[in-house]
């Protein structure tokens, strides 16, 4: 098994907290850091939302590391109504015993890229691009050093879920994201056509409910809340369909990179029309040669929920066995 030194870089956020509980359970990922960022909730919130999953998942070796309250260049943006008031839907928020990292988010990012090999650490970016974007100008030497960056944001063919073509993590600090994709690093980005493949049925919600422990009960409980909103919301066929899982998927490429189809691609970000702020152009009439951008346009949904499935309860078994022996 080979293992992926990985940093999370999220704003939790109720499908972020389902990638972290996914990413804390799977031995394939050697998590250097968790960093947050203002986006579905301010950032006080979601830094401390993080350490709250890490707590739940007892994973208090995972340090967390608060990072920007505020986009580049723009007035803070906010998902609340889709993730609830204290970003974790339906989950009692409460103050996690865990301790915050020395330092911002994007320092920690630089600090700890820059002291491993080059490529080897790869980041995984579930909110605005923020801290990514702060640590590329801190460290100009970042983009060739890092291993690839996986993203959730953006959308094609689906339209967007903030305006008709923006997505909302790209739309929230698009300032950043250009940064990011204009770095030359190597970027997949898991956009709205591929996650709003990957639905929480209530079939695939049960089989998580399933599982005796408190870290899968807690991604139930966020999945039941995602269900919620979506029907009252939007409006979708959510018991039949499902609410859209996003963040996960970048944690189950890294984990399982078959269950998704990309292709190679360049991918700009809208940041000077009010109209379209935030839009991916997305172009794969591209020599696959040089490309340094792939667009995740497939994901096998059964597969990411049997995965997350899998990881949950193979960490709950092990949980036992060294309760068992103590």
């Amino acid at each position: 098994m080979s293992i992926q030194s990985l940093i999370i870089d999220c704003d939790p956020g109720v499908d972020d907290a389902v990638a972290l509980f996914l990413a804390f359970a799977a031995p394939e990922l050697e998590l250097l850091a968790v960093t947050t960022v203002g986006g579905n909730v301010p950032g006080a919130k979601t830094q401390r939302n993080a350490r709250i999953i890490r707590q739940i998942a007892g994973r208090e070796d995972v340090p967390v590391f608060g990072g920007a309250e505020r986009p580049l260049k723009r007035p803070p943006a906010g998902a609340g109504a889709f993730h609830g008031v204290e970003g974790l839907g339906d989950l009692e928020p409460f103050e996690p015993t865990g301790i915050v990292g020395d330092g911002p988010a994007a320092n920690a990012i630089v600090d700890l890229v820059m002291s491993r090999p080059e490529g080897s650490v790869a980041i995984a970016v579930l909110g605005p691009m923020t801290n990514l974007a702060l640590a590329m100008r801190r460290e100009r030497r970042l983009a060739e050093r890092l291993g690839p960056v996986v993203v959730m944001g953006g959308a094609r063919s689906e339209g967007g879920n903030v305006t008709a073509s923006a997505e909302f993590n790209i739309w929230a600090d698009p300032d950043a994201a250009a940064v990011v994709f204009g770095s030359g690093c190597q970027v997949v980005a898991f956009g709205l056509d591929a996650t709003h493949q990957v639905r929480a049925t209530e079939a695939r919600i049960v089989a998580i409910e399933s599982i005796d422990s408190e870290a899968a009960r807690a991604a139930a409980s966020t999945l039941r809340f995602s269900q919620r909103v979506e029907r009252e919301i939007v409006g979708w066929p959510t018991f039949d369909w499902g609410a859209p899982l996003h963040d996960p998927c970048p944690i189950a490429w890294l984990i399982k990179p078959d269950l998704f189809e990309t292709k190679p691609c360049r991918i700009e970000v809208e940041t000077g029309s009010d109209l379209t702020r935030g839009h991916t152009a997305v172009e794969f009439r591209i020599d696959p040669a040089t490309a340094r951008h792939r667009w995740a346009v497939a994901a096998d949904a059964q597969g990411v929920f049997d995965l997350i499935v899998a990881k949950l309860k193979a960490q709950t078994l092990e949980a036992e066995a060294l309760e068992a022996g103590a």
